[in-house]
């Protein structure tokens, strides 16, 4: 079933009351005064963005949204995604799951990843190609992308990527991907903030550990797997930002409007195999099917193939 990702961004305190999240303003918290209308199932939640710091919620709540496996965002001061609780009990077969994992050999490792940064850079030139630019270099290289990507490849196609995906716009006809760039590089940060809880909620859900990647190994890092499994999903972010941009202009800001937009990230339209889904519903089977890799069931995981803009 589709989940919602809901994004809070006023003074509320948010409170369990029959199965179901109640929203009350700060002033108030009585379930004769609560916010009229505003009351949500647990069941229906996916993902949780709170970006105020007056925000509460109650402990039975907070327990209600893991045990529903809801993917808590916290924001700083800056308005950007910085913290991320996951259940730590999202499988009934995890401990089992989490072992095939933690055991898999090396080079089933680095087929994965090479299956993943080939389905990135794959969507990455549809996407160029969708908007009539040069993908002919990247089309090259998916070509060259050995077992674990030892030549790093995909930086080679990245930096292509970046260096023509934001072209036509004349406030930035030399755009440079950094998390403290220009204008969208914020953007950018919050739409794969997304996409990262989404991930994370999803490789919960199928029985893995977030933390052990495939590839990403940062010791810093809780969400090493989540960083390998989103790579084939961010063009999908990119169409979202860029779009945002026709929309409402560019911004060293992140207006309200800009994020309401970009929330709809979960149920943009992937493909599979001819298959359409909401792609929050397309991570889960990326996730499954990498569980089932892990178990020796599969060799390869299930990646979406670039499929047409759906407009919501």
């Amino acid at each position: 079933m589709m989940k919602r990702v809901l994004y809070f961004g006023n003074p509320y305190r948010l409170r369990l009351n029959q199965g179901r999240m109640v929203l009350f303003s700060e002033e108030e918290n009585n379930l004769n005064n609560r916010i009229e209308g505003n009351t949500l199932s647990i069941e229906d939640i996916g993902v949780v963005i709170l970006d105020h710091p007056q925000i509460s919620l109650s402990i039975g709540l907070m327990e209600a949204l893991l045990e529903n496996n809801v993917a808590l965002v916290t924001c700083n001061g800056k308005h950007l995604p910085q913290g991320l609780l996951l259940n730590l009990d999202g499988h009934s077969l995890q401990s089992r799951l989490f072992r095939a994992q933690l055991e898999s050999s090396e080079p089933l490792r680095k087929s994965l990843w090479q299956q993943t940064i080939k389905a990135k850079m794959n969507n990455q030139a549809a996407y160029l190609e969708e908007l009539g630019l040069d993908a002919k270099p990247i089309r090259h290289m998916i070509k060259q992308v050995k077992s674990g990507d030892p030549e790093n490849t995909e930086g080679r196609a990245s930096y292509h990527y970046w260096q023509t995906v934001f072209q036509g716009f004349d406030w930035n006809e030399e755009f440079r991907r950094g998390r403290e760039g220009a204008p969208p590089n914020a953007w950018l940060n919050y739409a794969y903030a997304i996409l990262r809880a989404i991930v994370a909620r999803s490789l919960v859900g199928s029985g893995m550990l977030p933390t052990w990647g495939i590839h990403h190994r940062n010791q810093y890092n809780a969400y090493c797997l989540a960083d390998d499994i989103m790579e084939p999903y961010r063009p999908y972010a990119d169409r979202l930002v860029r779009k945002a941009v026709e929309k409402f202009g560019p911004s060293d800001d992140l207006p309200k409007e800009v994020k309401a937009w970009l929330l709809k990230l979960s149920a943009i339209t992937v493909t599979f195999d001819d298959q359409t889904s909401p792609l929050m519903i397309g991570v889960y089977r990326t996730t499954a099917s990498l569980a089932r890799c892990f178990e020796g069931e599969l060799r390869r995981i299930r990646y979406p193939d670039w499929g047409l803009d759906v407009e919501l």
